[in-house]
């Protein structure tokens, strides 16, 4: 594992190649962002010649690989980073979302916080909110599916997060200029 300015690497040997997996500094939330692959120092000529086979991607060891990449300390680091920024995110709107019923102001913040936090890289954006707003995680689920179900939410497959929609946008607008929001 080698350590740059912006994110560690993890390489690997399969063959004739060496292969080499980069993650930005900051929590491990999927696979590398960026794969390499070059030939090792002192590999055979034939085998250079045929070129990357599927053979060689196949035994790429990503699971291995993320494993290795959490236990790095530049990912402690960027986690301790990402905690401080999620509770400030979420506990801006933290007061809002607990005192608010299940209102369209309600249902936009809850979005708008959740994306947010998504985006910044919290692990398990969920757990979070309802610890933040006091609901059960179940009820706080329910909520963010009626939100994309209500159009206030996009949906990213397999992924935590999304986009605000427009219609989140003129509410959480039109909630602040009210002067109702708390921000």
């Amino acid at each position: 594992m080698e350590a740059n300015e912006s994110g560690f690497e993890i390489t690997q040997q399969q063959g004739a190649w060496v292969i080499r997996m980069w993650w930005p500094t900051g929590p491990i939330t999927g696979g590398p962002q960026r794969i390499t692959v070059e030939a090792a120092e002192g590999a055979a000529t034939r085998d250079v010649a045929r070129g990357i086979s599927t053979t060689v991607l196949r035994r790429l060891d990503l699971a291995a690989a993320m494993k290795l990449a959490e236990t790095a300390p530049e990912l402690q680091q960027g986690m301790e980073e990402v905690t401080a920024k999620v509770e400030e995110a979420g506990s801006s709107a933290g007061l809002l979302l607990a005192n608010e019923g299940v209102s369209e102001p309600y249902l936009a913040t809850l979005a708008a916080t959740y994306k947010t936090m998504a985006d910044l890289g919290a692990p398990a954006p969920v757990p979070w909110l309802a610890r933040l707003i006091g609901r059960r995680p179940e009820t706080v689920k329910d909520h963010l599916k009626r939100a994309r179900r209500e159009g206030y939410l996009t949906t990213v497959a397999g992924k935590a997060g999304g986009d605000l929609t427009e219609k989140a946008t003129q509410v959480l607008a039109a909630f602040t200029e009210s002067g109702d929001g708390r921000n």
